[in-house]
């Protein structure tokens, strides 16, 4: 039968989850320690237990060897002629004991090996704690407030204590002693004073297990958990995805009548829960995310960067904004992109202004104006007036502002519009070059003069010669022998043209050609 010692030994190894022969050697520890401060002794000094006596005693030992001339240290090794005296079975390699008294030791050595005990006991429970807690970080488990230590509060967590700071819990929460809340262990690390649980009810983990626990198709995997993104007691997005086309996410997790998400609501204590079905397609995503606002248009912006730009109704900006950011900073988190977002309004300005920025960066010298005088293009200059365009969008009465200018606005008009009209030439020219080029691949010529020696309407009118005559095209056309033909296009009213002739070859094709 265990004495009464070894029997309140492992009362203490239940209470502190021990095992109990980590007391004992506590308590062994303790009383060698103690003996060896009393006899100020640096021998191999040891003590003992015996369970079933409760008896401690303490002995120094020795190891035996064979001679005298092998020992090195007289406090650790004894001779085998001289342990032989003391124990006659004694052999080298073997150990003789010295009892030590430790009825002797006093108040003081009791309470130093007091002290120890209490060391060694706290040292393993701590160990305990930290093996038994490393491999469960990120599981939830039901903990027992019991204590509030400043701004933290200490919970029982069956296998020790762990501790919640305030950041770990949300605005909403306060715990009272004994109530019994659920949380998820987010750390275990060894501290100079001893392993440290930090358990929490602010992390994303904790809404997981909860949609896990009360929706049956998260659970089996039928609906999985894209993405959490959560500010603790102010509002949660989760996006979800099913594996199965006739099983609605959304709607499993919302339940029959919003049961199953308003029990996971009042378990955060009313926290606000946005529920999104996931899309591969970042831009549908997106969209969804930032509900419950409307969105316009997505653009992604810059794909490597992870950058987008998400454009709103006016009357929506403030919706998908959200109080103080919280609703685009969330969709952030959840998309894990950048997010721009812009009203209808301002977007429309932005282009604006690019577009103004475009116009100035292509904008024609005023200087080109060679029909207005040097002295009027530098008034205009001096009034602000820098560019064609500029000039173009004054009125009469913004000119008559500027010296010079006045007198002179038919001529400056007249500038202006010719210089336009050249423009619109131009233009207009393009279109049929691009018509000869059209007609000649049709014909199966080919043209070997560039398209802008090509005639135009308004700056050429053509003298025409084909050689050969008409009776020698259709002999080429019967016998099907090539046929070359010269087309001479003289010019007319344009003496510093570079076009002089157009030359083109070819072969008959058909009698369109």
């Amino acid at each position: 039968m265990a004495s009464a010692l070894y029997q309140s030994i492992e009362a203490i190894s239940r209470e502190k989850g021990i095992d109990p022969q980590v007391v004992v050697a506590a308590v062994e520890d303790a009383i060698a320690l103690a003996t060896r401060k009393y006899y100020k002794t640096n021998e191999n000094l040891r003590a003992e237990l015996n369970k079933d006596t409760g008896a401690i005693t303490a002995y120094v030992a020795k190891s035996v060897v064979a001679t005298d001339d092998e020992i090195e240290d007289d406090a650790l090794q004894i001779s085998l002629d001289e342990a032989q005296k003391l124990n006659p079975d004694v052999e080298v390699g073997g150990e003789i004991r010295f009892p030590k008294k430790i009825d002797v030791l006093g108040r003081i050595a009791a309470q130093m090996a007091k002290q120890v005990i209490f060391q060694k006991v706290r040292e393993a429970e701590r160990d305990t704690v930290y093996n038994d807690n490393i491999g469960r970080v990120g599981e939830i488990i039901t903990a027992t407030v019991k204590r509030i230590e400043g701004q933290d509060t200490i919970f029982d967590i069956g296998k020790g204590e762990a501790r919640m700071p305030r950041r770990e819990s949300s605005r909403l929460e306060s715990f009272a002693v004994g109530e019994r809340v659920r949380v998820v262990i987010s750390k275990v690390e060894k501290a100079s004073k001893g392993p440290q649980v930090v358990i929490s009810r602010a992390a994303p983990e904790l809404v997981k297990s909860l949609f896990q626990t009360e929706v049956p198709e998260i659970y089996d995997g039928t609906v999985q958990i894209k993405a959490i993104a959560r500010e603790a007691g102010e509002r949660t997005k989760i996006a979800v995805t099913s594996k199965d086309k006739d099983v609605d996410p959304v709607g499993a997790c919302v339940g029959m009548k919003g049961m199953r998400v308003q029990s996971i609501i009042r378990e955060l204590r009313g926290e606000k829960i946005d529920i999104i079905e996931w899309s591969e397609d970042i831009t549908t995503f997106a969209e969804k995310a930032l509900q419950p606002a409307k969105v316009s248009r997505v653009t992604i912006l810059d794909l490597a960067n992870k950058v987008l730009e998400v454009v709103v109704d006016d009357t929506q900006l403030s919706l998908a904004i959200g109080k103080k950011g919280q609703n685009v900073r969330l969709a952030a988190k959840l998309l894990g992109w950048k997010v721009d977002i812009k009203s209808e309004e301002e977007k429309r300005q932005e282009v604006e202004q690019q577009m103004r920025d475009m116009e100035t960066e292509v904008a024609t010298p005023i200087q080109t104006l060679t029909n207005l005088s040097p002295e009027l293009i530098q008034s205009l200059i001096a009034g602000g007036i820098e560019s064609v365009e500029q000039l173009a969008d004054m009125t009469p009465e913004q000119l008559e502002q500027i010296p010079g200018a006045a007198e002179q606005i038919e001529q400056i008009a007249e500038a202006v519009n010719n210089y336009f009209s050249s423009l619109g030439d131009a233009t207009e020219a393009a279109p049929e070059q691009a018509e000869y080029a059209s007609d000649a691949a049709e014909a199966g010529v080919e043209i070997t003069a560039a398209p802008d020696q090509l005639p135009s309407e308004n700056i050429l009118t053509p003298n025409v010669h084909v050689t050969p005559d008409v009776s020698e095209y259709h002999e080429a056309e019967n016998t099907g022998q090539a046929l070359e033909a010269e087309f001479v296009s003289g010019v007319e009213n344009a003496p510093d043209a570079d076009v002089s002739e157009v030359h083109v070859s070819g072969e008959t094709a058909d009698n369109d050609a």
